[in-house]
């Protein structure tokens, strides 16, 4: 079993593997989060917020899905109103075995690295969301610059589409644990169908 300890970001949002996230950063215990993962070249993970944070006595605890993606920084700036940006990309899925929390407030979590799924060569019937695909990331721009394409894979795009499209958080999470790449794109096929049906309305 490959366990580590990270850091944790739980936030309002899925990452997926592969895929950007932006974040702006102000909390005290994140930016010292954030100072260390670039020293360190180390990846902190990121769990969507399941509800709370609930009280217990003096300290607030976060409750948290129980799996996540770990995330790498691949750049960092200093904004206008001196809030810190970064861009961070999605690497390993991982699952939550327990969490402590620091006296700053940070949460650490003891995680599971899952294994990353296998890439597979899309089928051919899924063509279509591929060129789909190809033009929504294209209109995205800057988002997805440091993003490797990989339109022939199907976990690749399966993961693009959960990100890409609106979603509510629980079938984006929902998305992220699925094991089966086909499986994935199964599920999010007729929600794509619909948007493209919306718009030709």
């Amino acid at each position: 079993m490959n366990t580590k300890a990270v850091p944790l970001f739980p936030l309002q949002t899925v990452l997926f593997p592969g895929g950007p996230l932006p974040l702006r950063v102000f909390e005290p215990r994140y930016l010292d989060m954030i100072s260390r993962c670039l020293k360190g070249g180390e990846p902190f993970g990121v769990l969507l917020v399941a509800e709370g944070p609930e009280v217990s006595g003096k300290a607030a605890i976060m409750r948290t899905q129980a799996v996540g993606t770990l995330a790498s920084i691949c750049d960092w700036y200093q904004g206008t109103d001196g809030l810190l940006g970064i861009t961070a990309l999605g690497e390993q899925r991982f699952r939550l075995g327990s969490m402590t929390r620091q006296d700053d407030g940070l949460n650490i979590g003891e995680i599971e690295i899952l294994e990353p799924e296998a890439q597979t060569p899309l089928p051919k019937e899924y063509a279509l969301m591929t060129d789909l695909l190809r033009g929504v990331i294209e209109d995205l721009g800057r988002l997805y610059e440091t993003v490797e394409k990989h339109y022939d894979d199907t976990s690749w795009v399966g993961f693009r589409f959960a990100e890409i499209l609106p979603l509510d958080l629980q079938r984006k999470q929902y998305c992220l644990e699925m094991e089966d790449p086909l499986a994935r794109l199964e599920f999010l096929r007729p929600f794509l169908r619909a948007i493209r049906e919306e718009q030709t309305q």
